[in-house]
């Protein structure tokens, strides 16, 4: 899915792919954001869904991107069967010192990143 932008006169094409493995990559290192989060960042609000259709081929994309930290907006872990193992993306998480508890992301308005926020418009 590909959206025409006009910038200073030009229609440019923009890949909804790229553009969510962008703003993925912008997530820091101990911070979660949500599928939808990323979806009213890159002008797609209703598209919450295809974002996590694009963090389920996050595995094969150059450079990585951190698919770990984009979650539900409850803080759930529901992407979590897209990792090599049921608990990796668990895994991952604590290791950046982001605890987790029945695959719930603890404290996640804590842990949250709007990008929104970080990232403006």
């Amino acid at each position: 899915m590909a959206k025409r932008t006009v910038q200073q006169g030009a229609v440019q094409e923009r890949d909804f792919f790229a553009d969510v493995m962008d703003v993925v990559r912008k997530v820091p290192k101990g911070r979660v954001t949500s599928y939808g989060a990323i979806a009213r960042y890159i002008g797609a609000a209703r598209s919450a869904r295809l974002v996590g259709y694009c963090m389920n081929n996050a595995h094969v994309v150059k450079p990585s991107v951190p698919a770990h930290r984009v979650v539900n907006s409850a803080g759930l872990l529901t992407g979590k069967h897209h990792f090599a193992t049921p608990t990796r993306m668990a895994d991952l998480l604590k290791k950046e010192g982001v605890q987790v508890k029945k695959d719930q992301v603890v404290d996640f308005k804590k842990k949250f990143w709007d990008p929104m926020v970080e990232l403006g418009l």
